[in-house]
Formats: structure tokens, C-alpha cells, sequence
């Protein structure tokens, strides 16, 4: 036998080889594929635009935007979870629905996807999350898979619109799953090296069954584009965001009345503490839930409703996640003395601050100051600790490229040139019988003092 014919004779030996080594592949491409087309349908693009406070000199200002996001549909009625950031602000919002494909097309390109308006049930800025709600049928739902079942090294898929383009999945692994951004942080993150850029935010961050995992919501990257850096809310942070969203249109959070932090080595070393882990309470407000129950400012918290704290973190999301008007049972240690001591659960008061995610940006903004305004309620009062006048309205966002940067954000507006501003409808009432140009003359009340803050009307 030639040696010619031996290497013919030997070719399709190999070639049954080479087709056994190629099978897991094939396997694996087929699962990717599969799993692809079932979520892809379920994913949607959103488009926003309006007004949005943004972060400036530790309080907001309100900017004009266009943006674009993803989200994914969590509900047969029309329920899409998406980033907050996302239509925080927006005065229109939009979803792009998936493309549906010819029944008998051939082509690759399939059509562009239809437009539905959406309407925003309630936003949670702690987590970035939103509700969406649209109202279109034979929508494809996807369903939640446990983030705490993840551990790092599991292959995931991140599904959305990164820089507009619809329908774009990428693949890479999970390298954490309690991500946080600074110690002691109530938010934690998973953390994934599946290509996200923006326009990724909202999609969904899936498992190999196909289960949301996790929201697509941030990167960290000094070019501004992928580098392998990239977060999702864990899916039982937004699964629990969600149902809240949805009954409630926000989400209701119990605490104490007590600040805690975790135990570090060296904050043992200082305090002369028995252990070097664990969760100490570092404030208690007075008056409060746990100063009336007794709990003090040292206090090591071993368990809460007989489950071991670990550290502040954990502690303060199993508060959290308290029936609000119910006591929580804590077991402590107070100078190496085992203590028990029952808790009311209150629910967190609201700061100023978060008062831009209640504001309704069309109802709440007034143009001709470039502002987002709220009544002056007695709510409002307590919680920026009185009012010299009982009526007026209280800023919650600028914009200076608006009008001007002469107010501030917590600036309690009382009278416009002279005249009592009973509210938010009476001060839009008094700006719009003024011509461009004309003086506007606001009696601000700003840190418990009263000055004028003389403005154009435009």
C-alpha cells in the first residue's frame, strides 16, 4: 500500500475523531442559542426624555436629557424592570418592543420593533431601579432566578441595547457577588466581566437556564466603554423592588433608629473588644425605637430574630425587610454581659433628597425658575425641622442654566413679590401672569433665615 493511499485510508478515522471532540461545542452553541432565543424576547429598549436632577454641589440640579436604556418584562400585564437612572425625570418614556420576525421570512434582518408609551409605577433610587408598565399583548415574561445561588466563575449572559443597538446578548462569567462600592454600604452588586457599555443598563443579567440573575446597571471603566468592570443588582434586591413597586409604588424600608457598622480588626484593637468581626451600634437616635428599648452606643448585636449578624450590612437589610409596627428581637453584648432586648420596627422616614424620585416631573416643575418644587406639608416641616411661615413651596432640584443659580436646593419659597405663595399650583399661577423680563421678587426662606432673592422672569 502506498503511502499516499495510507493517508486516504486514515482520513475518515480522523474525521470521526475530530466530530467526537467537536460534540460538547456543538452541544454548548446549541444551549447558548436556545437560551438566547427564549430571554431575547423579553427584553425591551427604552427611550426617555424630559428633565432629570442630577448630582451637583451635594444636592441636584435639573438637566435636559435623551436617553436610552434596556429593561426586561417581568409580568404578563406589562411590567418592565429597567434602571432608575434610566427614566428618572423623563416626561415621555417610550418602549421599543422586541423585533417579532415574518412567519414566512427568510431574511436575517428582522423588522424594527414597535413603540409603546409607558407609564412609570415608581421608581427606588437606593437601588436604580424602575417599574414600567406598557400596555401590549403576547408579551414573552422572563422569571426570576436567585442571585444567592451565584458563585464566581458561573457563565451568564447579559442581554440589552448597549449604545442603541436592540437585541445585542454577551457572555462572560460572574467574578463576585457581593460587590460593594464603599464598606458598610447597604447596596451590593454583582460583578461580571460580560461586556456592558451603555445602553446595557436595565437589561438583564441571566443564568445558563435562563433565569434574570441580576439588572445590568453601572461600569466602571476610565474610557467610558466596557473594560471587563461591569454591576447588576442582584435579582432578590429586584425582585423584591419589583412587588413593592408594583402594590405600593415605592418601596417601604424599616429601621430602628440605631446606626451600626461592622467590627474590624483594628476597630476591635482600639475598643478592646473581645472579637474582631461582627456588628456594633455606633448612634442611637434619641427619642427613637431603640432608645426607648433600651439599646446603648457600644452595644455588639450578636442576632436578630435568632439569625447571627455578620456584619452591618446584613443587619441593616434584615431590618429592612421588617413588617413595619412589629418588634425585631436582638440579642446583644454589653461589656461581655448577653442581653436580650425586643425593638419596634418604624418605617424610614423619607430625606429631602430622595423627594426628586416623588416629584412628578411634569406636575412638579416650574419653568420659569428652572426648579422642581413641592408643597410645603406638615410632613415636609418635620422633616426639614419647622417652617417660620405655614405656607410655600420647597425646592427639590435646580437648574441654573435655566434661570439662575440663586436657589438652593431645600429653599422654601414663601411669597413671590410680596404676594403669599399659598402652593405649587399658586406660585405657577403668579409666574404665568408675569411678563418676560418682569421683576420676581421671592421671599426664600433658607436654613430657618428669611431673605429676598430678586430674579427676570422668562
Amino acid at each position: 500500500m502506498s503511502v499516499a493511499a495510507a493517508g486516504c485510508a486514515a482520513t475518515p478515522a480522523q474525521a470521526k475523531g475530530s466530530s467526537k471532540r467537536l460534540a460538547p461545542l456543538s452541544a454548548l452553541n446549541t444551549s447558548f442559542r436556545s437560551l438566547s432565543q427564549r430571554v431575547a424576547p423579553a427584553v425591551v429598549q427604552i427611550l426617555s426624555t424630559g428633565y432629570a436632577p442630577v448630582p451637583a454641589g451635594g444636592g441636584h440640579v435639573l438637566a435636559k436629557r435623551r436617553s436610552t436604556g434596556s429593561g426586561v418584562v417581568v409580568s404578563q400585564d406589562g411590567h418592565i424592570l429597567t434602571n432608575a437612572h434610566v427614566v428618572q425625570g423623563a416626561n415621555l418614556v417610550q418602549v421599543r418592543l422586541p423585533r417579532k420576525p415574518l412567519q414566512q421570512g427568510r431574511s436575517i434582518v428582522k423588522p424594527i420593533g414597535e413603540i409603546r408609551t409607558a407609564k412609570v409605577v415608581g421608581l427606588d433610587i437606593e437601588t436604580d431601579l424602575a417599574l414600567l408598565q406598557v400596555d401590549a399583548d403576547g408579551l414573552t415574561v422572563a422569571r426570576f432566578g436567585s442571585s444567592e445561588d451565584l458563585t464566581p466563575g458561573e457563565l451568564v449572559l447579559a442581554f440589552g441595547a448597549p449604545f442603541g443597538l436592540e437585541g445585542t446578548v454577551t457572555m462572560g462569567v460572574v467574578s463576585a457577588v457581593a460587590r460593594q462600592r464603599h464598606p458598610d454600604d447597604n447596596m451590593i452588586f454583582i460583578q461580571t466581566d460580560a461586556p456592558i457599555n451603555p445602553g446595557n443598563s436595565g437589561g438583564p443579567l441571566v443564568n445558563t437556564q435562563g433565569e434574570i440573575v441580576g439588572i445590568n446597571t453601572f461600569i466602571l471603566s476610565p474610557s467610558g466603554a466596557s473594560s471587563g468592570l461591569g454591576f447588576a443588582v442582584p435579582s432578590n434586591i429586584a425582585r423584591t423592588v419589583f412587588r413593592q413597586l408594583r402594590t405600593e409604588g415605592r418601596v417601604r424600608r424599616g429601621v430602628i433608629g440605631a446606626v451600626t457598622q461592622s467590627i474590624t480588626p483594628l476597630l476591635a484593637r482600639g475598643l478592646e473588644l473581645n472579637q474582631s468581626y461582627g456588628v456594633i451600634v455606633a448612634d442611637v437616635y434619641p427619642g427613637g425605637p431603640a432608645d426607648k428599648a433600651g439599646l446603648r452606643v457600644g452595644d455588639i448585636i450578636v442576632m436578630l430574630d435568632g439569625k447571627r449578624m455578620e456584619n452591618a450590612r446584613q443587619f441593616d437589610v434584615n431590618v429592612y425587610h421588617q413588617a413595619v409596627g412589629k418588634p425585631v428581637a436582638l440579642d446583644i453584648l454589653r461589656d461581655g454581659v448577653a442581653l436580650k432586648i425586643d425593638v419596634q420596627v418604624v418605617e424610614r422616614p423619607m430625606v429631602l433628597s430622595s423627594m426628586t424620585t416623588e416629584a412628578d416631573p411634569v406636575e412638579n416643575l416650574v419653568q420659569r425658575l428652572g426648579i422642581l418644587a413641592i408643597d410645603l406639608t406638615e410632613v415636609i416641616k418635620k422633616m426639614m425641622s419647622g417652617s417660620r411661615v405655614a405656607s410655600g413651596v420647597v425646592v427639590i432640584a435646580t437648574n441654573p442654566g435655566e434661570a439662575t443659580g440663586a436657589l438652593q436646593i431645600g429653599d422654601i419659597i414663601h411669597t413671590l413679590n410680596g404676594e403669599l405663595v399659598a402652593g405649587l399650583d399658586d406660585l405657577k399661577r403668579q409666574l404665568n401672569g408675569l411678563g418676560d423680563g418682569d421683576a420676581v421678587v421671592l421671599q426664600v426662606e433658607r436654613g430657618g433665615v428669611l431673605r429676598y432673592v430678586p430674579l427676570s422672569a422668562e
